[in-house]
């Protein structure tokens, strides 16, 4: 991590397509989040709405980056444009119609930076090239939430055992909404984790698919048990709309590919890196460029060429605070 392993800097990545009407609320609750050691950056994936009009309010802060895709590449590749662009200790991304606790990150923080976690010699740590009795540095820290659903329903997802759905299906207990393994989405990474891993699969199911490479890797999950966000659903939502829900086409085709990982591993004993490829990156606008930096992760050379011309042409796009 950082000089000061104790303080890292975290990167709060908030991805948005068109939600001009809640993104203000997203990145006032980001920004005042209780760990102090923060940068804010929202990847506007090409909006065609008033999206840029609602962040002004928040250009000003030294904190903060709004960053305009040059075109839109859909969720996964906004995170990985969001993780190319980016480059703090730690990372964690929020919804743009997510409500985190104000202490979520600091609770997050107290266990990535925990100093004092050990591996029992009751459990089995080889499975994950482990050494009974050493000491596990934590590569994510994940946090139970709480859904509130288009019908007025509000849910608390606390099933931790649906972390292995993909892996051991006959664990599952009966579930009041499908998909209750999303709290993967807003958990907080160590960096080094993209290093070793790689970013998300261009797919709708790109958090299920981390969530299984973070796993079947071996790398070391901690689950905070307190609620500290609430994620709302609306009818427009990727799991809402027909074409995106649980039962789409769409998204059924993603859930093969992430399975079929999941045989690689049981035949392979490890799921491959993902390197980025996204050979059309490009952005528009960026608010404060002395804030881009490029993240140590894999990424075709084509995606490696574009974050370089990013990089060094961002200050002719800067937005001028207002």
């Amino acid at each position: 991590m950082t000089s000061d392993p104790l303080a890292p800097l975290v990167d709060i990545v908030i991805p948005t397509y068109n939600r001009a009407h809640l993104i203000a609320g997203a990145i006032r609750a980001a920004l005042d989040q209780s760990w102090w050691n923060i940068r804010v950056t929202v990847i506007d994936d090409a909006s065609t709405d008033a999206t840029a009009d609602a962040v002004q309010p928040f250009v000003a802060d030294p904190r903060f980056n709004y960053i305009r895709l040059s075109q839109n590449l859909g969720t996964a590749n906004a995170k990985n444009a969001g993780l190319l662009l980016t480059a703090g200790d730690a990372v964690t991304f929020h919804d743009s119609d997510d409500i985190p606790h104000r202490d979520k990150v600091l609770h997050q923080v107290r266990v990535l930076t925990a100093q004092d976690i050990g591996a029992d010699a009751c459990l089995n740590w080889k499975l994950a090239n482990k050494e009974a009795g050493q000491r596990l540095e934590v590569s994510a820290a994940l946090t139970h939430h709480e859904l509130i659903l288009p019908d007025g329903r509000r849910v608390e997802i606390r099933r931790d055992l649906s972390l292995l759905d993909d892996v051991f299906p006959n664990l599952q207990m009966g579930a009041q909404v499908p998909g209750e393994w999303t709290h993967i989405n807003s958990g907080l990474f160590r960096s080094d984790v993209f290093r070793r891993l790689g970013g998300f699969e261009d797919c709708i199911e790109e958090d299920r698919e981390f969530r299984n490479r973070l796993i079947l890797n071996g790398e070391v999950i901690w689950i905070v048990p307190e609620l500290l966000l609430t994620k709302i659903e609306t009818p427009d939502s990727l799991t809402q709309s027909a074409v995106s829900d649980y039962d789409s086409a769409r998204r059924k085709a993603d859930r093969q590919k992430v399975w079929a990982k999941v045989e690689d591993w049981r035949q392979n004993g490890r799921v491959k890196s993902v390197p980025v490829d996204i050979p059309t990156l490009g952005i528009s606008h960026v608010s404060r460029p002395v804030l881009l930096a490029r993240r140590d992760m894999p990424a075709m050379p084509e995606t490696s060429a574009r974050v370089e011309r990013i990089l060094t042409s961002a200050p002719v796009t800067e937005m001028a605070a207002q």
